[in-house]
């Protein structure tokens, strides 16, 4: 098996500090003290491809785009293609057309001669990656579909985006690696993507950007689906319970998403269109708050309202970033779904960036369906 790796460094930098998205924010989210997600994901899923399959031959791309973390995973690269022309830039200043460029390459549509390139063998240069695993979120999948186009060559994501739309990642760094080194078989799969400004305002409209080859596996999620169905009731009740406890200290923090959007509503204020709020004691203390404005509004008792994304199924680690682990390590957990979003899902998934609190929160947890009534529901 021959990988091509390429991250994206600024993946996900905008979601803890509230942007919803790094597409053209990321001096601000720089400037609101945002930290790269992404080489830590990519470290996980290159640690787990070299125990399983440390065998695989690996190309990728020049810092700070993979080869650092490549070879401190014990690979030595096939090649490295170099999409700078010699002078890497500053993890901030990479775009997509670098991106392209690597892939491009590692699909064997032009040769990399540039400085900084090893070309390992004489036609290393020129041959086909069985497979592209890429680092980033949505914006990357296309990057990389796109650059793949009319080729043969599939793709699997990594996912480390602040949305991850697109039905070409897997589940987490280390199913990707197990995807990569496991898979027999390919199927043609979505990537998505939606306008981050327009998500801002609370518009999501998911767009079809490309038509990828993927491995065939269970490990893959599926595409971001609006699941339909009335959460009036589930809202009410919530709301109820929630007022019932104004005055206790109590602090709800209220994840983002229609679902927890209709029990703000009910509690009679005008929820942030897609960011996590902080009420307690009858009032918001917090309004798209980011992780660190979530962490200074904690207290001593703390509860997180949040609703899987449907079609996929993800309570923590897509479209949440906010709602870190030093959060949710503070807080009990009150899941709400209507019955239609369940239909949807197998299972319930999360993806927090921390493997230890993911298998904590796993297993069989009670959902809440409507004003009264619950579901059991599995998160693996």
């Amino acid at each position: 098996m021959h990988v091509g790796f390429v991250m994206n460094p600024i993946a996900g930098m905008g979601g803890r500090v509230g942007l919803k998205g790094t597409d053209g924010k990321v001096a601000e989210a720089v400037e609101r003290g945002a930290t790269p997600r992404a080489p830590d994901r990519a470290r996980r899923a290159l640690d787990r491809l070299a125990s399983v399959a440390p065998e695989t031959r690996v190309s990728t791309a020049s810092d700070p785009m993979g080869e650092r973390l490549v070879r401190e995973a014990g690979f030595d690269p096939v090649r490295v293609v170099d999409p700078f022309e010699g002078d890497a830039p500053e993890p901030t200043e990479t775009s997509a057309d670098h991106t392209a460029r690597v892939v491009r390459a590692f699909a064997g549509l032009e040769r990399e001669t540039g400085p900084g390139t090893d070309t390992g063998t004489e036609d290393a240069g020129d041959a086909p990656v069985d497979l592209v695993v890429f680092v980033g979120g949505d914006g990357t999948a296309t990057d990389v579909a796109t650059a793949l186009e009319g080729t043969d060559v599939p793709m699997l994501g990594v996912p480390a985006g602040v949305k991850v739309y697109s039905s070409v990642f897997a589940v987490s760094p280390e199913d990707a690696a197990e995807v990569a080194a496991t898979f027999s078989r390919t199927e043609r799969r979505e990537v998505m993507d939606i306008d981050e400004d327009a998500y801002r305002e609370g518009e999501v409209h998911p767009e079809l950007r490309a038509v990828a080859a993927v491995p065939v596996a269970d490990d893959l999620q599926s595409s971001k689906q609006t699941a339909s169905g009335t959460v009036e009731s589930l809202a009410e009740g919530v709301a109820d319970d929630v007022r019932a406890r104004d005055g206790e200290g109590v602090t709800f923090v209220l994840g983002p998403g229609s679902t927890v959007g209709a029990i703000k509503a009910e509690l009679g204020f005008e929820p942030s269109p897609i960011g996590v709020d902080v009420w307690r004691d009858g009032e918001v203390v917090a309004r798209d708050a980011t992780e660190s404005e979530i962490l200074d509004a904690l207290g001593e008792e703390n509860v997180i309202v949040v609703s899987p994304i449907g079609g996929q199924g993800f309570v923590f680690g897509r479209g949440n970033p906010q709602l870190s682990p030093a959060v949710i390590e503070r807080c009990e957990v009150q899941i709400v779904a209507s019955r239609s979003k369940l239909d949807d899902v197998r299972a319930l998934r999360v993806d927090t960036d921390d493997p230890a609190l993911d298998a904590e929160l796993a297993g069989w947890v009670r959902v809440r369906v409507g004003k009264f009534e619950t579901r059991m529901m599995k998160i693996v």
